[in-house]
């Protein structure tokens, strides 16, 4: 039976501003991406939320971002391939405590935002985000855009690699994710997410926002966990991919 992974961005709660549903949509995904403080969480909230997916049996990751809380890391900033290595190579650590606290094991690493959207198509930045997740830990799968550079970047590294499709995102012809300040970036539309999925898992293969015909092979789909559909669709999502016979399980 071919497999799927369905992940979602979690764990980016700050103090007393809650962000997302992360106690329903845990159950219906097979990976979390845990924020690690730079861009949202907080010490409490990463904790909670690794805690929440253990006990779930769902696969920890973590979600290191730029230093950017009030943009929420989707502000890009200039930063040395040095600074990034070392930027996240410390939230793969902090997060790397509260699993080994919680005994739950790290999993994988997937960038966050502009972070990743950079990696995908900066060759230095990649290779960064490539080296501090092997020097952290050769077991840890890197999580990236299908076809982009940073998923070259951890072949080139020599460690696993999930090649990434967005279910609430439109595409450019390219095989990049169309811009957030642009009104037809994200996919409100459920139906349309689903069959879109059930697409890309199955065929290989989707439209981009303009029509064109784009290949993509992925690993993992995600779900966005600040999306105010996340929980339909997860759910409806699941659903349909066991109906269309592909298992949902972690990378």
């Amino acid at each position: 039976m071919p497999s799927i992974d369905l992940n979602s961005d979690l764990g980016e709660s700050f103090g007393r501003y809650t962000l997302g549903l992360d106690d329903q949509v845990i159950p219906l995904v097979s990976s979390v991406n845990v924020a690690c403080g730079m861009h949202a969480g907080d010490p409490a909230v990463m904790r909670r939320t690794v805690k929440l997916a253990a006990e779930a049996g769902v696969a920890v990751g973590a979600h290191p971002g730029y230093p950017d809380l009030q943009g929420f890391g989707r502000r890009d900033i200039a930063m040395s391939p040095d600074e990034a290595y070392d930027y996240i190579l410390y939230q793969i650590g902090a997060l790397q405590a509260f699993c080994h606290a919680t005994g739950a094991r790290m999993h994988h690493v997937k960038p966050h935002g502009q972070l990743y959207n950079r990696a995908a198509v900066d060759p230095e930045l990649a290779r960064a985000v490539a080296a501090a997740v092997h020097d952290a830990n050769l077991d840890l799968v890197l999580v990236g855009l299908a076809n982009s550079e940073l998923i070259r970047a951890g072949q080139a590294e020599g460690i696993r690699t999930a090649q990434e499709f967005f279910a609430d995102r439109n595409y450019t012809d390219e095989g990049l994710l169309v811009s957030r300040k642009l009104p037809d970036a994200v996919i409100t539309d459920e139906d349309f997410a689903v069959a879109r999925v059930v697409r890309a898992v199955k065929e290989g293969a989707i439209e981009s926002a303009s029509g064109k015909l784009i290949t993509v092979k992925p690993d993992t789909i995600c779900i966005h966990g600040d999306n105010v559909h996340a929980l339909e669709f997860a759910g409806k999502i699941r659903t349909a991919l066991t109906e269309a016979g592909v298992e949902v399980k972690p990378v």
